[in-house]
């Protein structure tokens, strides 16, 4: 641990939806941590509104669908609507099709689908999870980060409180940036970024105007405008709140494009509506910049990035705030077992290997869509195809161990490095999908097909040696599939076989049978990038006949 005036295993700087959810995983993961956020409050504009399939599991794993749920538009109103204006007869209407419609691609890929929840909704059910597990003490908002400092076994933070003006200085093991574009930590840390910038500029208005009525028979998430209409409106309830985005060119702007005059931009809101009488009222304001930039590094020593201060990625396709959740999601549980010493730190290079190429791919994808004249397509299944190569995976024997990551585009089956399978199971409340089956953090979770007396000494092996290893078992005892082997199917493996799932969902490791040695614990020991230990009182070695499986899954530097 390290020490000063004030010691912190993890310090997690910016308090948006990626810091608040790091700080809900980390708690969830027994780590002691100190969250610092620049604003007084949470955001009072809704600067994204989209909560992919992929956040929406990751939340569920919270405990928090259900109420995010209540938060968001209703999915009968999730439409993309094209008229010149507001109030345009001749106005085209696309939608997403329902998970539960005849209509909808089969089969069912998650039990928690994507919904708009605005991110000035989204923030304070966050906020209340992260304080609730962390304690009000440890969520510090109106706390500027000045500056940070690698010294090698720690990070020195200076902070700075809004309100008083009291500085002092933090010594944290770990130091996460989840501060935004413009990250401060980044900065701090000498990481670069690369990428284009200015691809457009917006202004986007916060509004308050009574337009449920004028939208009730096209209600829609975006209202895109045709010309000779300009921009847009996104919809924060479809009835009073609303935002409008302006396109504007900074070097061909008019004399009376003046962002600053209320009377200014009412008009400019009635015009895009359509309504010339329109009762508007203006909260607020924020010009924005479309960029597409990519860190050249998610780790420095003791430093990492997450969220936007990692990847810049367009709006358009709603993907940014969805892949910066995804940060959280893969560093929370690998900072959790370097900070119990569970793992070494070189586990945490792993996160740059899964995360960045995946950051990539999705920014590309955007500026795609930023481009296309006809529009795009929203994907809201897109990230539960991110495929994971790094040393936090052990490959099959037949699978080349790729250096990076990748979107698989719904290929299967499923292998290491793919994101746990949805099947539909029926049980006890609460346990509908393969995806509830994950074991309490900060443990790993072992699926089986059937109750095999082998696979449970290869846990009790791995428990005896520190890991925590739980086994589920389907079609046995109180939890059965839906449709009897589906699982063992689209993960590629017979009734014998198992699947080891890491703490955030992804497959670690698949095996078609028991192993003869206590195989599962080298698995771990990769995985985890753990130093090797004696073998456990009571462990089988391996057989003397099977080098060539030790071979595939032990480390080869152990």
């Amino acid at each position: 641990m390290a020490t000063g005036p004030t010691a912190t295993p993890v310090l997690i700087v910016g308090g948006g939806p990626v810091g608040l959810t790091l700080s809900a995983l980390l708690s969830d993961q027994g780590v002691d941590h100190l969250l610092v956020e620049a604003h007084p409050t949470t955001a009072h504009h809704p600067k994204a509104r989209g909560i992919a399939a992929r956040s929406m599991e990751i939340l569920r794993r919270l405990g928090l669908e259900a109420e995010v749920r209540r938060a968001g538009l209703p999915a009968s109103q999730v439409f993309f609507y094209r008229g010149r204006d507001l109030v345009d007869p001749d106005f085209v209407r696309t939608g997403v099709v329902p998970a539960d419609s005849p209509d909808a691609p089969q089969p069912e890929r998650t039990p928690a689908p994507g919904l708009i929840c605005s991110q000035d909704v989204l923030e304070p059910i966050l906020l209340g999870r992260a304080r609730a597990a962390a304690g009000e003490d440890r969520i510090r908002f109106g706390t500027r980060l000045v500056s940070c400092t690698d010294e090698g076994d720690h990070v020195r933070a200076v902070l700075v409180e809004r309100a008083g003006g009291r500085r002092y200085t933090v010594c944290a093991d770990w130091l996460v940036g989840c501060d935004g574009a413009g990250s401060p930590v980044r900065a701090g840390a000498g990481i670069g970024m690369q990428g284009p910038t200015g691809l457009g500029h917006f202004l986007s208005v916060r509004f308050d105007a009574p337009l449920g009525a004028v939208v009730a028979d096209r209600a829609s998430a975006s209202y895109f405008l045709t010309p000779p209409g300009r921009g847009g409106f996104m919809a924060v309830d479809n009835d009073r709140r609303w935002i409008h985005q302006y396109p504007f060119d900074p070097e061909q702007a008019r004399d009376d494009e003046d962002f600053t005059d209320p009377r200014r931009l009412e008009e400019l809101i009635r015009v895009a509506a359509g309504i010339a009488d329109l009762d508007v009222r203006v909260r607020d304001t924020m010009v924005w910049r479309m960029d597409a930039r990519l860190a050249d590094a998610y780790r420095s020593g003791r430093i990492l990035l997450a969220g936007d201060a990692a990847h810049v990625i367009p709006p358009t396709g709603g993907h940014g705030m969805n892949t910066g959740i995804g940060d959280a999601d893969n560093l929370a549980w690998k900072l959790a077992a370097v900070v119990a010493g569970r793992a070494t730190p070189a586990l945490l290079d792993s996160y740059q290997a899964e995360r960045r190429a995946p950051a990539r791919e999705v920014i590309e994808l955007s500026r795609a869509n930023a481009a296309a004249r006809s529009g795009y397509r929203i994907d809201d299944e897109l990230l539960l195809d991110v495929v994971y190569r790094s040393t936090a995976v052990v490959p099959d024997p037949d699978d080349p161990h790729r250096p990076e990551s990748f979107l698989a585009h719904g290929r299967a089956p499923v292998g290491p490095g793919h994101r746990l399978p949805h099947t539909r199971l029926i049980g006890p409340p609460g346990i509908t999908s393969t995806l509830d089956l994950l074991a309490p953090a900060p443990g790993f979770t072992l699926i089986i097909g059937a109750d095999e007396p082998a696979w449970r000494r290869q846990a009790e092996v791995a428990e005896a040696s520190g890991s925590t290893v739980v086994v589920r078992v389907l079609d046995g005892g109180p939890v059965r599939e839906r449709e009897p082997g589906t699982f063992q199917r689209v993960c590629g493996v017979p009734a014998t076989g198992a699947v080891l799932v890491r703490p955030d969902g992804h497959l670690a490791w698949r095996a078609p049978h028991p192993p003869a040695g206590p195989e599962l614990l080298a698995v771990l020991r990769r995985v985890l990038s753990a130093p090797t230990r004696p073998t456990p009182p009571g462990a089988h070695p391996p057989a003397p006949d099977d080098d060539s499986r030790s071979r595939t899954h032990t480390n080869p530097d152990s």
